[in-house]
């Protein structure tokens, strides 16, 4: 029988059962991402006018071949339909995965696993509104006497897609930052003292990240830069100090032994 609710801490469930509930938390992401292709397909179009608003006014996408418009189509539903199955996918791995923490731990992973949505989210919302309609327009018009520039759109929804993403997972760095300071891999003040390095691999992760002209890495890095900082300082609160454990696992009582 098809395994959903999580497992209890001191419950003990066996290789196949925790096989089962994995395969069925699968399912239902799967589910989850198939209804949201079902929608997007269905506002297609909307999904369209939305992806082409970062556009400059008067660019429209152009397609070369004749299968181009579906399949282009179709990439755009995709990425649409991941980012709104993203929650369910989130919610299905942590509903799998807390059940192995001990309750202390578990009361440190919660707020984490919250803010991640959040995060993505607002990664996303910021590549959307400032990054893409900065890149854009500094990429059509560079050189635009020197060249007939037309925007094909199976490259740029593939640009657009790939920010999007890109960006709402570079937006998990200070919770990527406060867990490593929580377990105690590190702390934030060698964070701090190593600032200058920190900076560079921003820098070359920006280079690395779609669009490397000038405007879209340095749009990438800022945020980046401000996320390292708010890391320091979560994991300056929040981060594990000497003397800090975690709550043991509870013991049965030995009354009634």
């Amino acid at each position: 029988m098809a395994r959903l609710k999580a497992a209890g801490f001191n419950e003990r469930l066996t290789l196949v059962e925790h096989l089962d509930e994995l395969r069925t938390r699968l399912i239902v992401s799967i589910a989850a991402f198939a209804v949201a292709i079902a929608l997007c397909f269905w506002q297609n179009h909307l999904l369209l006018d939305i992806a082409n608003q970062p556009l400059p006014p008067g660019r429209v996408p152009t397609t070369f071949g004749v299968t181009e418009p579906f399949f282009t189509t179709m990439t755009v539903v995709a990425y649409g339909a991941i980012l709104i199955a993203m929650p369910v996918v989130l919610f299905q791995l942590s509903a799998f995965v807390l059940p192995a923490l001990s309750p202390g731990e578990r009361r440190i992973a919660l707020p984490l696993l919250l803010m991640v949505p959040v995060l993505f989210l607002a990664g996303v919302v910021f590549s959307y509104f400032v990054i893409m309609p900065a890149a854009t327009k500094f990429l059509l018009n560079f050189n635009s006497s020197e060249f007939q520039i037309l925007v094909r759109a199976r490259d740029y929804y593939s640009f657009l897609g790939m920010t999007l993403l890109t960006l709402g997972l570079v937006f998990q760095v200070p919770i990527v930052i406060l867990a490593l300071c929580r377990i105690g891999v590190i702390t934030a003040d060698q964070l701090a003292s190593n600032r200058r390095y920190a900076v560079l691999v921003i820098a070359i992760i920006a280079v690395l990240l779609p669009g490397t002209d000038p405007v879209t890495t340095s749009l990438i890095m800022l945020p980046m830069l401000l996320l390292f900082e708010l890391g320091i300082v979560l994991g300056r609160a929040f981060g594990r100090r000497p003397g800090d454990a975690f709550e043991p696992e509870p013991q049965p009582s030995p009354q009634g032994q």
